[in-house]
């Protein structure tokens, strides 16, 4: 059974037309009841319906600019209002007032387990505000708790999804796509607070590293990567260089080179070309074979 109470607009009359009508018979009951004592007449109705008017000043409240203020009528939910200012409304009427502000809170920094079972730590700054007040109020018992507490399960279930670190295999990790992160994280928090009444502007990581126990392994490993990157792409430049260089000396020739002399330029150029140290040049005084 559907219980989902939606935001309705109430019946509040403006209050400073209030207020002066309010003096007026005021002080027309206030001129009745001293009239009554001075002609020694029964003051009981006037005092009667000077103290109803008296209790019509309770009436009026103020509704901050982007706030609202939902209205109970003996536990039934009657109505909000929303229009800034000083209204007046039933004195029987219980008010709660509501901010329709925009505001934010940073998730404190969660331990989970990535796609790939590695422990991380992950935070995210979520920047909220209610658009229905009679659905934060009445649907859960505090809306404000329940944000932070649906956003942290929802920053959990978005950090188990993805890896930390790109691999071939998956096309979206943790460490490398931000923005797609940040927008499923944003549609899992939203999903989670609909029935809050609550619209989520923005989610975005603010936290992101690898747990402690596991991080020196882990910056190991991304060393290594980066090591094994840059020697492949050296290797590629070296290879495509010896292979112009050979085409070049055989288009212009140079010399005239075996396939063994072949072999032993294609190791000096390498050696040359993918060694972390400079080469030392030596000089060659004899013929190109028996130097």
């Amino acid at each position: 059974m559907n219980t989902s109470i939606q935001e309705r607009n109430a019946t509040t009359l403006p209050g400073m037309l209030m207020v002066l009508l309010l003096l007026v018979f005021t002080a027309a009951a206030g001129w009745w009841l001293i009239v009554s004592l001075q002609n020694m007449l029964n003051p009981i109705p006037s005092i009667v319906v000077l103290a109803f008017i008296l209790f019509l000043w309770s009436g009026f409240f103020i509704v901050q600019p982007n706030q609202a203020a939902v209205l109970q009528f003996f536990g039934k939910f009657v109505g909000a209002e929303r229009a800034s200012g000083l209204r007046w409304t039933n004195p029987l009427y219980t008010k709660k007032q509501v901010t329709l502000r925009v505001r934010n809170f940073e998730s404190s920094k969660l331990k989970v387990n990535d796609l790939e079972g590695s422990p991380i730590e992950i935070a995210a700054v979520v920047v909220w505000q209610v658009h229905d007040s009679a659905e934060a109020v009445f649907n859960v018992d505090s809306y404000e708790d329940f944000v932070r507490v649906q956003s942290e399960a929802a920053l959990r279930q978005t950090a188990t999804s993805y890896p930390y670190d790109l691999h071939e295999e998956h096309k979206v990790a943790l460490r490398s796509h931000s923005r797609e992160i940040n927008d499923h994280l944003k549609r899992e928090i939203q999903d989670r607070l609909e029935r809050a009444g609550v619209t989520v502007l923005e989610a975005r990581v603010s936290h992101l590293a690898y747990a402690p126990e596991i991080a020196q392994a882990m910056l190991q490993r991304q060393q290594a990567s980066a090591i094994i990157a840059a020697r492949t792409r050296i290797v590629e430049g070296a290879v495509t260089i010896v292979h112009m260089a050979l085409e070049r000396l055989a288009e212009k020739g140079v010399v005239q080179l075996d396939e063994e002399r072949k072999a032993a330029m294609v190791s000096n150029l390498l050696v040359v070309l993918c060694g972390e140290r400079s080469a030392t040049p030596v000089v060659n005084t004899g013929t190109l074979y028996n130097g």
